[in-house]
């Protein structure tokens, strides 16, 4: 979480773990969520939960802020989203019910202060049609603990300086519901010497005890237990005492709640440590009473009915006798594990679907399936906040539109699935498509849910290019997947062109049939094919590939399913190829009005470093400069405001200016107060910031003058780094008529001085200074053997940042020796 300690960590984990909790136990809801703003600012991030994993929650990790989704709608607006039941979502939010489409009510708060917002708070509860929701006493709850989180995280990041973000990486917090307890612990202390007895309120009320009215007497304890156990309850204590080691016993606890007969309990307990053995006098430990649990097994056991349990992810926990034979596994390859994971024959995302269903609207969900080669079995799920159980039966054959399967092949939903639960990822695809930009992006996006939606173990895309096909993106398996289609024009006989040239999708099934149509071809390890054309406005884009290890089937559903993806998929495509082609233009446009190189001047070295930012195709306005002169040499870093052509284009006009007012000869002061006149007369619209540093010729010294712009860093000789304290003139384009003061600056030999924008200091949510203070940091303990490597140390958090919202330049100046007189 973007540099906090452990200890900070923990404490906001914390923070948001009590939160949810509340909001969820507030409101008798059964899950409930927390995200937090991204640092960039661009998407609320899952931060934690309460009753439901992320594994439920699909691709609603990372929500973007401009999302027709409540969560994102709390966040922007600070308003409360209170949606009743799924009727009233399907009418506010329609993205979110076809994505979700379960029966289950929602509300969503934002989380913040008064000033400013950190994210927002969610709880969903089962909600039949009609249902009224959250009354407005709860949703004042679930407001009012919303609001003391964002007090609590705001102190947080007072007292630590970290801003309320969450990286999109971070593993949210989760908080399990709440269950019954199948097991009961009571803790002791057994001073044997003195027989006195400490025990906590637990365990007197396993042994039936009042604790107000327990004497703290070991006899009084063994007065419960069975005659025939009192002696090992006696001697469990001298026999740890003797061998200094852990002792365990069972014994018989009269049962006074239930008829006055005996239940077991397990003794558990140790000695502390001590190299002295009259110090071994006190024995700790515990009472463990697992009736509950015991007795729930055993009747479970009893029946000829397949009972198991799974957790809210999907995970199998407990599973009886007749269902591993109703199954055909046994329990090591099932507990621990997902049904749809182990049982290839119960493999369908129907049957996913069908668990997730009943978890987020925590109503039962039924189906049958076949296990081979024709053994119909029912199931039924039945949920709770902390879980499934779930009931297996044998029946007769059902009509086909009652199950998942079509057909009872060997494994049937293996073979020939409907696949009804495709369309949940076909749903996924197309709202994850919108977010991609890049080429990248959209391929990555293509493959993270078409082959699990399908069941394929590769995918490759190939785009057109000057008449040929070459391989965008490949995933999954070997490199010679397909790479006899590289650089193949399109009217080669082959499927992957000739699905091109047609429009027309093929589905290959065996490597047989791909011989029989197309010999010679290799097949590689691949059993089964799919060959999607990639046609956007009647123009062919590409060809997209999927790949079946195994004989894979294609049902009319699925050939359907694939075929409309391929439109979406082109679409998309274009549209990132189209972007990428102008993202190169825009950036070659920017590189090209900055210096290619920086001049050689004697007795000093400068280096430069710029770094675009990466929030989208826009350029921006920074720059720098090194200006030689008859008096000496001119270092100059700026900034204009904004991301454009004409931030860009006001860049340019500002350097040209600069340059031309310092071969003419002025001072900086005046250098300056000629460029802000500048920027008035071409009258942008736009504010700009510059630094401008003069270096003498003939001596140690420079003037510097900046308007508006953060203060030049100056690393001394012996590493002593300091921010320049230089007289601050108005940010230029302000006020036409404005003046810039002059500030004279020692630099001696071996000194280091660092031009920055503030795109390497700013940090949302932090003010500068604290920025800068780090960059100063940085600078004063960094080795300056190399001036190149020293700029690359200063740049390596924000060269390896995926988000940089603002450009970045940094013009490094080391003096290296006396010039001459």
């Amino acid at each position: 979480m973007y540099g906090m300690t452990a200890g900070e960590t923990a404490e906001r984990e914390d923070l948001l773990a009590a939160a949810v909790v509340e909001a969820v136990e507030g409101t008798s809801a059964y899950a409930g969520s927390v995200f937090l703003r991204s640092r960039d600012r661009r998407s609320v991030v899952l931060a934690a939960t309460c009753g439901v994993p992320p594994s439920l929650l699909g691709g609603w990790r990372l929500i973007p802020v401009n999302s027709p989704i409540p969560i994102a709608a709390a966040y922007n607006s600070g308003r409360t989203v209170h949606l009743a039941d799924a009727e009233e979502t399907m009418r506010r939010y329609p993205q979110l019910a076809v994505a979700l489409p379960y029966a289950f009510g929602s509300c969503s708060v934002p989380v913040g202060t008064a000033r400013e917002t950190f994210g927002s708070l969610a709880i969903v509860w089962a909600a039949s049609p009609g249902s009224e929701g959250l009354s407005k006493a709860q949703r004042r709850r679930l407001r009012n603990v919303a609001n003391r989180l964002g007090d609590s995280l705001s102190a947080l990041r007072a007292r630590t300086g970290k801003p309320v973000e969450c990286d999109p990486g971070t593993i949210a917090v989760e908080t399990p519901a709440p269950s019954a307890a199948a097991v009961r612990v009571g803790l002791f202390q057994w001073d044997f010497a003195s027989g006195a007895f400490i025990a906590d309120h637990e365990l007197c009320a396993i042994f039936g005890l009042d604790p107000g009215a327990f004497d703290g007497r070991a006899e009084t304890l063994a007065s419960r237990l069975h005659p025939g156990d009192l002696a090992a309850f006696r001697s469990c204590a001298r026999e740890a005492a003797v061998e200094g080691r852990t002792t365990s016993r069972r014994l018989r606890l009269r049962d006074y709640e239930h008829g006055g007969g005996y239940r077991t309990v397990e003794l558990w307990g140790r000695v502390p440590k001590a190299d002295d053995m009259r110090a071994r006098t006190h024995l700790v430990g515990a009472v463990v009473d697992a009736r509950t649990g015991q007795v729930a097994v055993a009747a479970v056991e009893r029946l000829r009915d397949g009972l198991f349990s799974l957790a809210p992810d999907g995970r199998v926990t407990y599973v009886n006798h007749s269902t591993l034979q109703l199954l055909g596994v046994s329990a090591d390859e099932l507990l621990g594990r997902f049904l749809w994971d182990v049982l290839p024959w119960l493999s369908d995302p129907d049957i996913e679907y069908r668990h997730r269903s009943a978890m987020i609207s925590q109503a039962p969900a039924s189906f049958v399936a076949c296990r081979s080669p024709d053994r119909w079995l029912a199931f039924s799920l039945h949920p709770a906040a902390d879980g499934v159980t779930a009931r297996v039966v044998p029946v007769g054959q059902p009509p086909p539109a009652s199950t998942p399967s079509a057909s009872p092949p060997e494994t049937a939903t293996a073979t020939a699935p409907t696949r009804l639960g495709v369309i949940h990822h076909v749903l996924q695809l197309g709202s994850a498509l919108t977010e991609a930009v890049t080429a990248h992006q959209v391929c990555e996006v293509v493959a993270d849910q078409l082959l699990p939606a399908f069941g394929g173990q590769r995918l490759a895309i190939y785009v057109v290019r000057d008449g040929t096909m070459h391989l965008l993106f490949h995933t999954g398996g070997h490199e010679d997947f397909l790479e006899w289609l590289e650089g193949v024009p399109l009217h080669a006989r082959l499927p992957g062109t000739e699905t091109l040239t047609s429009g027309t999708p093929l589905f290959i099934e065996s490597q047989q049939a791909l011989s029989r149509g197309y010999p010679g071809i290799p097949t590689g390890e691949v059993s089964s094919w799919a060959y999607l054309p990639l046609i956007a406005s009647s123009h062919p884009v590409g060809t997209c590939i999927l790949g079946f290890d195994e004989i894979h089937p294609f049902t009319q559903k699925d050939r359907g399913v694939l075929t409309a993806l391929a439109g979406l998929i082109a679409q998309a495509l274009e549209r990132a190829r189209l972007y990428d082609s102008e993202f190169a233009l825009a950036r070659g446009l920017q590189q090209a009005l900055l210096p290619h190189r920086l001049p050689m001047v004697p007795g000093i070295r400068t280096v430069v470093r710029y770094l675009p930012g990466t929030s989208g195709m826009d350029i921006g306005g920074d720059w720098y400069d090194v200006i030689p002169t008859d008096s000496g040499v001119c270092l100059v870093i700026g900034d204009v405001e904004g991301h454009s052509i004409a931030a860009a284009a006001t860049m340019a006009q500002l350097r040209s200016a600069v340059r031309a007012f310092a071969a003419v000869g002025h001072t900086p002061g005046d250098v300056m107060a000629g460029v802000n006149r500048t920027l008035f007369d071409l009258d942008p619209g736009l504010l700009a910031s510059c630094c401008y540093i003069h270096l003498e010729a003939h001596s140690h010294h420079a003037y510097a003058v900046t308007a508006g712009h953060p203060p030049p860093l100056l690393r001394s000789p012996d590493g002593t780094t300091d921010a320049l304290d230089l007289e601050i003139g108005p940010v230029l384009g302000v006020e036409r008529a404005s003046t810039y003061p002059e500030t004279r600056i020692a630099l001696p030999p071996g000194s280091v001085l660092a031009l920055y924008t503030d795109g390497l200091v700013e940090e949302p949510g932090t003010d500068i200074d604290v920025g800068i203070d780090r960059l100063r940091a940085s600078l004063a303990n960094a080795r300056a053997d190399s001036l190149d490597e020293l700029a690359d140390r200063l740049l390596h958090n924000a060269s390896g940042s995926s988000y940089r919202a603002d450009d970045i330049a940094l013009l490094l100046t080391a003096i290296r020796s006396p010039r001459p007189g």
